[in-house]
């Protein structure tokens, strides 16, 4: 059972050094988000102390589990968010869970302000029959394994048992995972990919991948840089049915004033006419497949409880407004065969206790980073001092340079509750932000892991991947991370 926040209170504030009245700012969440806010919000208050927490040991949320191993120039931003972590008036601590280690409640009674940005860690259902057989798995838990995620170590997705998988859906997460089965593995070797996922892949028997997408190619949700890279892997037969290159006056309209849909539209025009009509023997194949959606799993005849398909219906593109066509179902099937399915369907925020949450959306509603209590987004029902930035503030959409202009916007909003007086200022309410969270934790027996801790794991790693020729060798149970992260 925790201890209330209140009960040692007095005692924490005692400890807090009450004479400067630092603005005491908590940031759930080391990814992006939470990065960028910090360092926008120590910008924007002089006297801000910023604490930045994460469930994990390792900082940096999706740069380090969510971007592809051979993406290292994405993951230069580190060096930025390391700085901030650095900063004399920030501090880090990992191995902090929100909701067990300490709980939302607590941290609004030791923050002025608390921003949670931890993210989607979770999944969208499909909710269609068959959805828990064996080989089906989430990108998100995919990419979490292929990237060394300590929740994710164990999850060893079959890949010898069948040559054909398919991919749902076709934004940049499924276009990096049909990349990953179907590029050569000498290509990988010297990224920071798992080893023992290297070795996984090493023996991957995939050679033909599915990406299924509900809508047409003007609609794809992915951008131009992904598709270049997945359309450029040597020796790749990729596939599009010619019938679904034609367009509407309707999809016209939509490429008229999106640039980047008319770029991805004429790469995918261009790869179907650039290559040959069949595969040759032993070539990888890519096939994506339009205007479909997935309507049940098939189970295997051969093995109980194993998938062996898709049962997929037809789609037309309907107009609901302006620029904007959804995919209607036609009543007409069709089966892709496979033996191995990955949702890239999108990610889903988990909501924590005492934080409104709109399951629908899957997002905290807010008012620009203002978290509100009903989803109505009455702005007299603001969360006084609680507020949302990232993904859980807008739902999984963007690249990591979206995060930014969330996170300048939060703490616009975060300025003008000060300045109009909503926020409590520091000198009219002290609270003990660091020194009682520490106290707190420590009472409950949880050990935080500051930013050394980190430097320790990211030497360790380096070390081990010095060894093969690779920029680290990455820790992947958390064992392993702890251990790391105590050594002298």
């Amino acid at each position: 059972m925790m201890i209330p926040a209140r009960s040692w209170l007095s005692r924490a504030r005692s400890l807090s050094a009450v004479s400067s009245n630092p603005l005491r700012v908590c940031v759930v969440g080391s990814g992006p988000a939470g990065f960028y806010t910090a360092e926008k919000t120590l910008k924007a208050h002089q006297r801000a102390q910023v604490d930045v927490i994460d469930r994990l040991p390792t900082p940096f949320g999706l740069v380090r589990s969510g971007v592809a191993p051979d993406h290292p120039e994405t993951k230069i931003v580190i060096n930025q968010f390391s700085r901030v972590a650095q900063h004399e008036r920030c501090s880090f601590f990992g191995n902090v869970t929100l909701g067990s280690s300490i709980s939302l409640s607590d941290l609004r009674e030791l923050y002025h302000v608390v921003v949670l940005a931890y993210g989607s860690e979770s999944d969208r259902s499909l909710g269609i029959p068959g959805e828990d057989l064996m080989g089906i798995h989430s990108a998100r838990e995919f990419v979490w394994w292929y990237n060394g995620h300590p929740d994710c170590r164990n999850l060893d997705p079959d890949l010898k048992s069948t040559d054909t998988a398919v991919i749902l859906g076709q934004g940049n997460v499924a276009l990096d995972v049909a990349r990953i089965l179907l590029c050569p593995t000498s290509e990988l070797a010297t990224t920071d990919i798992a080893s023992h996922v290297l070795t996984a892949l090493e023996e991957n028997s995939i050679r033909k991948v599915y990406l299924v997408g509900r809508r047409g190619p003007v609609q794809a949700a992915c951008t131009t840089k992904e598709l270049r890279e997945v359309l450029g892997i040597k020796n790749l037969y990729v596939n599009i049915k010619e019938a679904d290159l034609v367009k509407t006056p309707a999809d016209e309209e939509e490429m008229k004033n999106n640039r980047i849909q008319r770029r991805v539209y004429e790469l995918l025009s261009k790869a179907d006419t650039s290559g040959s009509s069949q595969p040759s023997s032993g070539q990888r194949e890519l096939h994506f497949v339009f205007f479909r959606k997935p309507d049940s799993f098939l189970e295997s005849d051969e093995r109980s409880g194993l998938v062996s398909g898709v049962h997929v219906e037809k789609t037309v593109l309907k107009g609901v407004g302006p620029g904007k066509q959804i995919a209607v179902g036609t009543g007409e099937f069709e089966d892709l065969d496979c033996g191995m399915v990955l949702k890239s369907m999108g990610y889903k925020s988990v909501p924590v206790d005492g934080l409104p949450f709109d399951h629908n959306k899957g997002v905290v509603p807010n008012i620009r980073g203002r978290v509100v209590t009903y989803p109505s987004g009455d702005p007299t029902l603001v969360e006084t001092g609680l507020y949302v930035c990232g993904w859980l503030k807008r739902g999984p959409t963007g690249i990591i340079a979206t995060n930014l202009y969330c996170a300048e916007e939060t703490v616009a909003s975060i300025s003008e509750d000060l300045e109009r007086g909503v926020l409590k200022s520091a000198s009219s309410l002290p609270k003990p932000g660091r020194e009682g969270l520490l106290q707190l934790l420590d009472d409950r027996n949880v050990r935080p892991l500051p930013f050394n801790a980190w430097e320790k794991i990211d030497s360790e790693e380096k070390s081990l991947g010095s060894l093969r020729n690779k920029p680290r060798e990455k820790l992947t149970t958390w064992e392993d991370l702890l251990k790391a992260a105590a050594m002298k």
